[in-house]
């Protein structure tokens, strides 16, 4: 059972998806949700189907006092660190929120101080808190959306059903086609791979 709050109202979740991709972006979600929401579909978005997160996506961004999604993409990612980029987008979706929450709750362990609003992580928050679930789900499918727009771009990635994400099958499209503009150059990108002509 997803807790509505962990200290007083007005907390945003916030959460990411897409850290452990090759291709891509890294996409965060803040959210503010009202008091006294419930809805009993809404869980991590890594326990949900796509059809249910696709159902509450909607559901949460009409309900919202205020949510804003950021993604960070591939050169920045190159350029400081997915860990950095992940806390960055994090950050810019809780800058374009329409007003400042009173506390920020975070999914996972490392973030940086956001300016004057006290924070805390927490360990596998999406599985525990309503608003760092709501996060998770807007982070998750905002950017599912952007890959299978630019899987039209690439579609021998098969982008659109496995996300950027290191199956199998994308490895083997990386191993026959190269990378493209899409991919994180600082990531290892095959399993052999000690350096990569690019």
């Amino acid at each position: 059972m997803l807790k509505p709050i962990y200290k007083h109202y007005n907390e945003a979740g916030t959460d990411e998806a897409g850290r452990g991709c090759l291709a891509g972006p890294v996409t965060a979600g803040a959210i503010v949700l009202p008091k006294g929401f419930s809805n009993k579909i809404l869980n991590d978005s890594k326990q949900l189907s796509e059809v249910k997160r696709e159902l509450l996506r909607p559901i949460l961004e009409k309900e919202a006092v205020t949510f804003a999604v950021c993604h960070v993409f591939e050169n920045e990612i190159d350029s400081i660190n997915i860990l950095n980029a992940s806390i960055l987008a994090m950050h810019r979706a809780l800058d374009k929120l329409s007003q400042t929450p009173s506390f920020i709750l975070v999914d996972g362990n490392r973030f940086k101080p956001y300016p004057n609003v006290l924070h805390e992580c927490i360990i596998k928050g999406d599985g525990k808190f309503m608003s760092i679930a709501a996060a998770s789900i807007l982070a998750k499918t905002y950017r599912d959306e952007y890959m299978c727009k630019i899987h039209e771009e690439f579609p021998m990635y098969n982008w659109k059903k496995n996300k950027g994400y290191p199956t199998k099958e994308h490895r083997e499209a990386i191993r026959a086609f190269g990378l493209t503009k899409y991919h994180r150059k600082s990531f290892k990108q095959l399993p052999e791979q000690l350096t990569l002509d690019i």
